[in-house]
């Protein structure tokens, strides 16, 4: 088994920020395949892989992690260099129910999908981090 960030335990010292966006018009399948994509990746690699990714996904996702990185930087006084996306994930929102008129008077349901977006990020240690805690 392979450690990913998700699955080393993490230390109390360890801090994280993260965003939400909700209610985001898409479906949550096709918003994961862009998270999976950078999941783990430092901040700016992520954002120069959102940037030429050719799906629609990518503009929401591009904002909450400008937000989660936001928050890190003004909450946390993190510095946004050194962050990576330490996880993120993409559930299913409500379902907006549309009917569209067919022919001889009949009725076809369309099903517009939103998703919640979260992105955590923390900082990546540092030799120097190490020996402060020591």
């Amino acid at each position: 088994m392979t450690k990913t960030p998700e699955t080393i335990k993490k230390t109390e010292t360890t801090k994280s920020a993260i965003a939400h966006g909700n209610y985001v018009r898409g479906s949550a399948s096709k918003v994961r395949r862009v998270l999976n994509q950078i999941r783990g990746r430092s901040y700016r690699d992520a954002l120069i892989m959102l940037e030429f990714m050719p799906y629609r996904s990518t503009d929401p996702i591009t904002k909450v992690l400008r937000s989660a990185v936001a928050n890190a930087e003004h909450n946390l006084g993190m510095d946004p260099s050194t962050l990576f996306i330490s996880s993120a994930w993409a559930n299913n929102g409500p379902v907006m129910k549309r009917y569209r008129p067919r022919a001889q008077g009949r009725a076809f349901s369309i099903k517009k999908q939103t998703c919640h977006i979260s992105i955590s990020v923390e900082s990546f240690p540092t030799q120097n981090n190490a020996e402060v805690q020591n």
